[in-house]
């Protein structure tokens, strides 16, 4: 649901013309270098991907649940998978292929840094934030451009495991973050996230080091705002759907026919 008129100050989209306005929203959870059937709780970035099913369209953002990621060339990104994943010759997971990887890119340092602190491994899908991780432009009615990184901010609050915990649930409770999630849901205790947008202007000047488009960096605060725009509440209906995605990998899924909030 759209909860501030201030988003209008940036663009003309109709699912944010309206305090209130509600948009119907699909959203994805996954891991990212796990198969059908790997544990929920490995050390591993988590896909946080949505459809809005707007008035003008359906709109698709695709993220994690860090605001950066390991590469900026998108022509890495084959090689990069595959260095997660089996190792063809062995079909066993190699370090040596990860790391052979990440120590030639260096620009993964930081996602590398976000990944092997507590953060890798977080308490189920419900107590973790959304980032679009890529930049979006928008165009308000003056003609005006921005550009924003959109952040799905938890009402659960962050939770993470300790390296201990997440690998004693690895052979425990492999399913948790789904279990987590379908029950939460079945008991009525929908997730909730605030939808903020951190922008700045077209001619916003910028330290040498960064640019608008980067996947690797996180944008400094002193020269972006962030702004809450809406929240994604309660489902008037809500169900949920677990099955495996494309390339194997393991996703929980949450559909509300009404209600859900647009972001």
């Amino acid at each position: 649901m759209c909860t501030s008129a201030e988003i209008t100050k940036y663009t003309t989209a109709k699912l944010f013309n309206t305090v209130g306005k509600k948009t119907p929203t699909f959203i994805r959870f996954s891991t990212v270098g796990g198969e059908k059937g790997s544990a929920d709780t490995a050390r591993d970035p988590r896909g946080f991907a949505l459809k809005f099913y707007t008035e003008e369209g359906n709109w698709d953002m695709t993220g994690n649940n860090t605001p950066v990621f390991f590469i900026r060339d998108p022509l890495k990104f084959g090689d990069f998978i595959h260095t997660q994943k089996r190792d063809p010759e062995t079909n066993l997971k190699s370090p040596t292929m990860m790391w052979d990887f990440w120590s030639l890119s260096p620009e993964s340092l930081h996602q590398v840094t976000i990944l092997f602190s507590d953060r890798g491994t977080p308490d189920g899908y419900r107590h973790m934030d959304g980032f679009s991780s890529h930049t979006f432009s928008l165009i308000n009615a003056k003609n005006e451009l921005f550009y924003v990184k959109w952040h799905f901010k938890t009402k659960q609050g962050i939770k993470n495991f300790f390296r201990e915990q997440a690998g004693a649930l690895e052979g425990t409770d492999p399913d948790y973050s789904q279990r987590d999630l379908f029950h939460a849901i079945k008991e009525g205790k929908f997730p909730k996230w605030r939808v903020c947008g951190r922008s700045c202007r077209k001619r916003t000047r910028r330290p040498y080091h960064l640019t608008r488009s980067t996947w690797t960096k996180v944008w400094p605060h002193r020269i972006t705002l962030l702004v809450e725009v809406a929240s994604w509440n309660e489902p008037q209906s809500g169900k949920l759907f677990l099955r495996s995605g494309a390339g194997g990998v393991r996703t929980a899924q949450c559909r509300a026919r009404h209600g859900l909030l647009a972001g």
